[in-house]
């Protein structure tokens, strides 16, 4: 079998892997694959920093701004897609470069994990719901570490509650755990011959500085009002998880000053930074670059020699 060649730029909010995957597309004729959770929400474009058309520079961006908030999406329906996104891309002769944040997808795609449902009891379903509502994340995530820790560590990065729930419902109606199901359903390896380029920061305040002026910026293009519209159009579960909405409500309901909500939306972006980080530093065959040690040019340059040589 001929393995695909695939990039994949990836590494916590705010590092700058947008403007890295657009010109790294724009010197080897590629199209970018967002492996992002919640950029592929139409609507949700300022609290997701999706990239206007402006920033993707006429580069084809796949999997971005498709999905009705209300729906719910599966990160085997990403691997769905992304894969015939893929060969697509491959097909014209163009290379495929996987772009995102979230961590699960990209070891998902790039290995080849397999997929499998489990019948779904819709009372052990209720019955968790109410618990994980009642105990809420934090002691849910104590819970599941009891019998799967693995699953705890990986399910702290997003704290998705639907997530929570599914990892409990998996155990207790198959005496499997998540990462045992895992592990069973793990491809016989990657169909990718992939790349993975990490952008990060060495010192870890400058990573967090991008952050706070990103969401100030977010704040002067609409967030506020964006949030607002989200709210009124009670959208789905999933989609109410995306951080720079939910942080925005106490204001919109009255309940905090928008100072405090910004400073808290600015608390909340920088722990799931860090969260990103604890996953992809798992992963020893990603090739870093720190942001805060080297340019933009530079960092490009690397990439490009890294890309070409082993592609060209």
């Amino acid at each position: 079998m001929i393995m695909q060649n695939i990039v994949a730029v990836i590494g916590p909010t705010a590092s700058g892997k947008t403007a890295l995957s657009v010109e790294l597309a724009k010197h080897f004729s590629g199209e970018i694959i967002s492996a992002d959770s919640m950029q592929i929400y139409k609507t949700m474009d300022i609290a997701t920093a999706k990239p206007t058309e402006e920033e993707k520079q006429g580069i084809p961006h796949h999997l971005m701004d498709f999905l009705d908030p209300c729906e719910e999406f599966s990160v085997a329906r990403f691997c769905e897609l992304a894969k015939t996104a893929v060969t697509a891309i491959s097909g014209r002769g163009n290379l495929p470069i996987v772009t995102g944040g979230t961590g699960l997808y990209v070891d998902a795609l790039l290995g080849d994990m397999q997929f499998e449902e489990t019948e779904a009891d819709p009372v052990l379903r209720a019955t968790i719901t109410a618990d994980v509502e009642e105990k809420g994340v934090d002691k849910t995530l104590e819970y599941i570490r009891t019998f799967d820790p693995a699953s705890a560590d990986r399910l702290s990065v997003g704290r998705n509650p639907k997530r929570l729930i599914r990892c409990i419902e998996v155990y207790l109606s198959t005496g499997m755990t998540q990462t045992q199901l895992n592990e069973k359903q793990a491809g016989s390896g990657s169909a990718y011959n992939a790349i993975k380029i990490g952008l990060t920061a060495r010192d870890r305040e400058v990573l967090y500085e991008r952050i706070n002026r990103r969401v100030d910026l977010m704040m002067e293009n609409g967030l506020l009002e964006e949030a607002l519209r989200f709210y009124q159009q009670q959208s789905g579960d999933t989609a109410c998880a995306a951080i720079g909405y939910k942080e925005l409500l106490p204001y919109l309901s009255g309940e905090l000053s928008l100072d405090i909500c910004v400073a808290n939306l600015k608390r909340a972006t920088r722990r799931y930074a860090k969260r990103q980080m604890t996953w992809f530093k798992r992963d020893e065959s990603i090739r870093w670059f720190n942001i805060d040690e080297q340019s933009f040019d530079e960092i490009l340059s690397e990439a490009t020699d890294l890309i070409r040589t082993a592609f060209y």
